[in-house]
């Protein structure tokens, strides 16, 4: 059937809010402004769902009333669910579309249900069979969005072509007074019992002392739960320490200089199953640190549906190839290598997330102090005293050709 054009400003004013703690309500236009007469449809009849096993599946028992003094001769109810949930039974009165992440909104599985029938005032109504929902695999903190309507909202145009549901339709029925809501659009939270292991990757460095070499280190969420951070809350943190003897000209973006390491965040609010970051330095090696190794490692805040501590933890190792001067992790050494740009490695992937802003200049600053001899020194050294020799030699020379 034709799709109506769909009001972004609205639906976004309508599902910003999702990623906050707790039950939500967006209430109605105030009373200075609404219409007396017209229908004041509200939702509710819901409550936090906590405890979901994934792969179960679960009723959502939704009321709907009208305060009004008119009654509404049609209304729409929309579910709106986000990725680790999915809906088990769609009606065929019901459409569904599945919307991808934008203006900080999650991705989410919507469906929309029309009832071509009057809604009285005073009257609470439910739909005769609950619209079903099932817990994914993935599924962890998750969030639920309901929203009535008196018209058509719409299909998102964010969104995939909206399908329409193949199991028997529904209507409302009348249902016990006291379970009426006080908003039209209401959010609350879908909690299930799941595990995520978060992990980093380190990476093996290797170059000439004055080199300028890349760094790539990772994180990754290996699932089997997505992870969905509340709104201005941080989702995760890596805290990456760069070899002694090496000094910093380039940092990713979403990391920041904390004492000799860089504290990095990530790129977006949610971290899907299987998605990862990349923190892609450029290190210039400064000089030669016996048994120079740095790190990169999750923040130590407490993460208990992350069980799996073996891999918050990974090493940042440095090889430093051909000529050059050794210092000790207490000292630097001055000294030239060769020509710059460098090789550098690391065993991760690809990176499915994260963005290339960069500072330039900043952080990690070389270590300073005294070691032995330069070798350009030596050399100079050596050059002097073999100079000096073959004078010597000249003079004698030419003092034998005058006798």
């Amino acid at each position: 059937m034709p799709m109506p054009p769909h009001n972004r400003r609205a639906s976004r004013a309508a599902v910003a809010a999702l990623g906050a703690a707790g039950l939500i309500t967006l209430a109605a236009a105030p009373a200075a402004f609404a219409d007396e007469t017209a229908p004041e449809l509200v939702v509710g009849g819901i409550e936090p769902i906590d405890g979901v096993q994934p792969g179960s599946t679960f009723d959502l028992p939704v009321t709907v009333a009208n305060k009004g003094t008119e009654a509404a001769e049609k209304v729409w109810v929309t579910y709106a669910v986000t990725r680790g949930l999915d809906f088990a039974e769609v009606p065929s009165n019901c459409r569904t579309q599945q919307v991808r992440s934008y203006d900080e909104m999650p991705e989410r599985w919507t469906a929309v249900c029309g009832f071509d029938q009057a809604v009285e005032p005073g009257v609470v109504y439910t739909p005769e069979r609950p619209l079903r929902v099932k817990a994914l695999d993935r599924a962890f903190n998750d969030e639920l969005l309901l929203r009535v309507d008196e018209n058509d909202p719409g299909a998102d145009e964010n969104g995939t072509l909206p399908v329409a549901g193949t199991a028997p339709a529904v209507k409302l029925v009348e249902a016990p007074a006291g379970g009426e809501g006080s908003a039209r659009v209401v959010i609350l939270p879908v909690t299930s019992v799941n595990t995520a292991d978060y992990q980093v990757t380190g990476a093996a460095l290797r170059g000439r002392v004055g080199e300028t070499v890349p760094m790539k280190v990772e994180f990754t969420n290996a699932g089997p739960a997505w992870f969905m951070a509340k709104v201005g809350e941080p989702t995760a943190r890596v805290v990456i320490t760069p070899p002694a003897g090496t000094s910093v000209v380039k940092t990713p973006g979403f990391c920041k200089a904390k004492g000799d390491a860089y504290e990095c965040g990530m790129s977006q609010r949610a971290l899907n199953e299987g998605g990862r970051e990349t923190y892609n330095f450029q290190l210039k090696i400064d000089k030669r640190v016996a048994h120079a190794k740095g790190s990169v490692a999750l923040s130590t805040e407490a993460r208990p549906f992350d069980p799996d501590k073996s891999n918050d933890k990974a090493d940042i190792t440095l090889d430093v190839t051909g000529g050059g001067s050794t210092g000790s992790p207490g000292g630097s050494t001055s000294g030239s290598g060769g020509s710059t740009g460098g090789s550098g490695g690391s065993s991760g992937g690809a990176s499915s997330t994260g963005g290339d802003g960069t500072t330039v200049n900043g952080g990690h600053l070389a270590e300073t102090g005294s070691s032995a001899l330069p070798i350009t020194g030596v050399a100079a050294a050596a050059a002097v005293v073999t100079g000096a020799g073959m004078l010597v030699i000249v003079r004698r020379r030419r003092a034998q050709s005058l006798n």
